[in-house]
């Protein structure tokens, strides 16, 4: 992945391991942790190395959903989804981009994964209500979604681990909400029900107050369930512990890694398997420009620090097969000057306001699935209207009535934004182009101020799916449309980010690391993104990047201790 020559890998022979365990786990997400837990439900012994001071990964950092055709909480809901069902959809959605095989292996290894962690450890989801598929129109899509997320858990039950998680700093100004919370709570001045989720949010937070409780909710719940879980069994993790290389014995199987601790080098033996599961490469400049689409930053990316491709370079060197690279999981983001970027998830979904390009044009539906948005952005650019960045523009009607940006509806932009040029602000339209240099923005707001009234989107169909309504706001008859007329008028460059790179080692439906001929190397195993996804080049519903890391990881697990649970019990 690089171009200096391809290292030897370790051979066994030449070191000494100081440590041995049976499953020996790189990177400490929900990949990670899901391989170290099954290990030791197992009985297997297991030690789960983490590059950075802090475990839980990109996936702490999330909304912590995963998407899971068939689970249980599934049919507890009623909801009647089915093997079937799920298959047509992944047909319909991933196509032939992946193998059969490894698509039938999630459906089978999903739902069996999650009543086992349900069943055995601390590990608890719940149904999001109402959170669709991406694309539920689509054969075997579900308008009621297949989303579950992590309930909320004391974060004190963690005792002293609790000061190594890494922690997600989101804008909630100390409330603790789950996202079926916030779909409510972003309509706050809008509806009965956002008024009613709010004093429920209220309520929850005065009362972990009273009772000393500390609450997590989203991905910080999953990676605390989790950790909480393997700590639990007698599973070892160990922080500030970067994997340096492979070690293998004569015939080439994987018997164990080389890492640095304490200032020096370790070897530890992995009797059973080296599950790699420590991300993909979106903090590496070298591989985004190498593989991505163009223009591509680091500086665009959501994912935990410490992603550099690791994994995939030493996999590369054991001659894995890899694929999809050249694709992130997307996140349209805006990116003010010395913060971190802000995912546009629900913002694009409000009413009154478009994304336009350079040249002030609309060019997609701007509620559209974030991955699907990106992917957009990506392909509607072109010399003479660049779209990376694109321009994100709103009124004063929108900004006063909706969450935008992590900032409350009438919560005033942060000064700092104007200052530096970031936001753009003016009391028309017309002065608003001028500004950002797009002389055709007002006739694209003449046009889209006309869909509104109609409530119908005529170019690029907003509103139209299920999913584009989720975060829109009910009380109008087109829940994504509402005229942009209100001064004064607001603009932000909107950036292609991702939450993380999707290409990687190529698997089968165990987990196993495969060569281009096909056949694996004995020992080692991929899961998460350092691994090529089973959603190939698209994203199918909420979680679908947490709950195939999870479940490839289970299966890794079994397939090392030769425990092969039957998917139909």
């Amino acid at each position: 992945m690089t171009d200096q020559p391809a290292r030897e890998p370790e051979r066994e022979y030449e070191y000494e391991y100081e440590y041995e365990y049976d499953v020996v786990v790189v990177g400490s997400g929900a990949a990670g942790l899901a391989a170290a837990v099954t290990a030791r439900l197992r009985g297997l012994s297991a030690l789960v190395v983490e590059k950075t001071d802090k475990y839980g990964g990109s996936t702490a950092l999330s909304g912590g959903a995963i998407w899971v055709p068939g689970n249980f909480h599934l049919d507890r809901a009623g909801l009647a989804d089915t093997h079937d069902k799920a298959r047509a959809y992944l047909d319909a959605t991933v196509g032939d981009r992946v193998p059969a095989a490894r698509k039938e292996a999630y459906l089978a290894h999903g739902p069996r994964m999650v009543e086992e962690f349900h069943e055995r450890t601390a590990i608890r989801f719940m149904y999001t209500p109402g959170y669709s598929d991406y694309f539920p129109e689509a054969q075997g899509g579900m308008a009621q979604g297949r989303s579950i997320e992590p309930r909320i858990v004391d974060f004190k039950q963690l005792g002293a681990l609790r000061h190594d998680m890494r922690r997600a700093g989101l804008p909630t100004y100390g409330l603790t909400m789950t996202s079926y919370d916030f779909r409510f709570l972003n309509m706050v001045s809008r509806t009965r029900a956002g008024k009613k989720v709010s004093l429920k949010v209220g309520a929850r937070a005065v009362k972990a107050l009273l009772t000393g409780r500390s609450l997590l909710s989203l991905g910080e719940a999953l990676v605390a369930r989790m950790r909480l879980s393997l700590h639990r069994l007698g599973g070892d993790l160990w922080l500030s512990a970067p994997l340096t290389g492979l070690v293998t014995d004569a015939s080439g199987r994987v018997t164990g890694v080389r890492i640095t601790r304490d200032g020096r080098e370790t070897t530890v033996r992995a009797r059973g398997g080296v599950v790699l599961a420590s991300g993909g490469f979106s903090h590496d400049q070298q591989l985004r420009d190498k593989h991505l689409p163009h223009p591509t930053s680091t500086a665009w990316t959501h994912a935990s620090e410490g992603q550099t491709g690791d994994a995939l370079r030493l996999g590369e060197e054991l001659g894995a097969a890899t694929d999809l690279l050249d694709k992130v999981w997307g996140a349209p983001s805006v990116c003010p000057p010395g913060e971190k970027p802000f995912f546009l998830v629900a913002d694009r979904g409000i009413p009154g306001m478009v994304i336009v390009n350079e040249a002030g044009e609309r060019y997609a539906n701007e509620a559209a699935p974030y991955h699907a948005f990106v992917d957009r952005m990506y392909a509607a650019d072109r010399p003479e209207a660049r779209t990376v960045p694109s321009w994100l523009v709103l009124d004063a009607r929108s900004k006063a009535r909706y969450i935008f940006a992590g900032l409350f509806p009438g919560q005033p932009f942060p000064k700092k934004w104007s200052a530096s040029g970031f936001l753009k602000r003016a009391d028309t339209v017309d002065e608003l182009a001028r500004q950002i240099s797009a002389p055709g923005l007002p006739a694209a707001i003449r046009r889209f101020n006309g869909f509104a009234e109609r409530g119908v989107d005529e170019d690029f169909g907003r509103g139209d799916s299920v999913y584009d309504r989720y975060y829109g706001d009910p009380t109008l008859p087109n829940p994504n449309l509402a005229p942009i007329d209100k001064g004064p008028f607001y603009a932000v460059p909107v950036h292609p980010g991702d939450i993380g790179t999707k290409g990687g080692l190529v698997t089968d439906g165990d987990g196993r690391v495969l060569r281009e001929d096909g056949t694996a190397i004995a020992g080692l195993y991929a899961s998460g993104n350092c691994s090529a996804a089973v959603m190939g080049e698209t994203y199918p519903g909420p979680g679908a990047t947490i709950g195939p890391a999870m479940a490839f990881s289970w299966a890794a697990v079994n397939a090392i201790s030769g425990e092969r649970p039957d998917p139909t019990r």
